[in-house]
């Protein structure tokens, strides 16, 4: 985990300095002269040589100082920014993967079981178009149809701006149920739906995809046969012998959905204006807000290293076999 992280770190403090211009023109901006970006090299120590750079880097990584934002809240820190944006990627992110699971897992086993059946081929069909549309478009087509069209959803936001809210942890749904405010909690789970959906669509796809792959090879192994044979019940089956041993490949295909679930949230943020991380990293882009850059791109890699480390974890909870290694 950590050799990960140092080596993404190494690319970000690379990839960050070769971009044309680099943070002193995007902090400058059109108040830039040579003797100012010569100051300016010189406070932030740009003008020292690359490892001694990346060494002040790191320090001050790990005491979590990246800078002050410049574009997408100026004056803020950094890692504040990222704080306060966390949340609401968090509510997003965990619906959409709960629609993802809820639907996914069940819908790719009932297809295995009445393989080459109508049930199997619609999903099957189904699944396809979920990874073949673009994000973008999916989240433009729900926005439309059903907040423009059919007035049926909020068009954008989180929170309606006339709902006057209690903030607890962040994020809306769950602070209105903590402080009771069952209103505003149903205000803001109005204004996930959409975003959520639009980002559930390709991880449901590729996990009912995974889960019909993984059940079909399970229900050819020789002791779920043995098992019909000596006359299990088909709920005993299904429970102790089908699904647990087809959830391991599931299981590290959530993992990797969890920790991909940023580079759909970018677009999903952006087209419903919900202000999470996405919709920063896509503001922090297009403004070369560069110390927001850094933070973000660090931290999405940490949580997804831990993801796979929980994904780890959770083998050895499915699987005895992986305890008894």
């Amino acid at each position: 985990m950590c050799v990960v992280v140092v080596v993404l770190s190494m690319l970000v403090f690379g990839w960050l300095r070769s971009l044309p211009g680099g943070p002193v023109s995007a902090m400058l901006g059109e108040r830039q002269t040579p003797e100012r970006r010569a100051a300016l090299e010189a406070a932030l120590g740009l003008d020292q040589p690359l490892p001694v750079q990346y060494a002040k880097f790191m320090e001050r990584a790990v005491h979590g100082n990246f800078g002050v934002s410049t574009k997408v809240l100026p004056g803020e820190d950094a890692l504040d920014v990222f704080l306060s944006r966390l949340p609401a990627t968090i509510e997003l992110s965990f619906l959409a993967m709960l629609l993802a699971i809820a639907l996914g897992i069940p819908l790719g086993y009932i297809a295995a079981r009445r393989q080459g059946s109508y049930v199997d081929t619609g999903a099957v069909i189904f699944s396809l178009v979920g990874v073949a549309v673009p994000v973008f478009f999916t989240a433009f087509l729900l926005k439309y149809s059903f907040a423009v069209e059919w007035n049926l959803l909020p068009v954008s936001g989180r929170q309606s701006t006339g709902v006057d809210a209690t903030r607890v942890t962040g994020m809306f749904v769950l602070d209105g149920i903590l402080t009771r405010e069952w209103d505003a909690s149903w205000d803001a789970l109005k204004h996930l739906i959409l975003p959520s959906v639009a980002l559930a669509t390709i991880p449901f796809a590729v996990i009912f995809r995974i889960t019909r792959a993984s059940v079909l090879d399970v229900l050819d192994e020789d002791y779920v046969r043995t098992a019909e044979a000596k006359g299990l019940t088909s709920r005993v089956i299904r429970g102790r012998h089908v699904l647990r041993n087809a959830m391991l490949p599931v299981t590290t295909t959530i993992g990797l959905q969890v920790g991909g679930l940023l580079a759909g949230a970018v677009l999903t943020e952006s087209v419903f204006s919900f202000r999470g991380v996405g919709d920063a990293l896509a503001t922090a882009f297009r403004e070369k807000d560069y110390p927001v850059l850094q933070v973000l791109i660090l931290a999405a890699a940490v949580i997804y290293v831990l993801v796979n480390l929980l994904v780890d974890i959770a083998y050895a909870v499915i699987d005895p076999r992986i305890r008894t290694r």
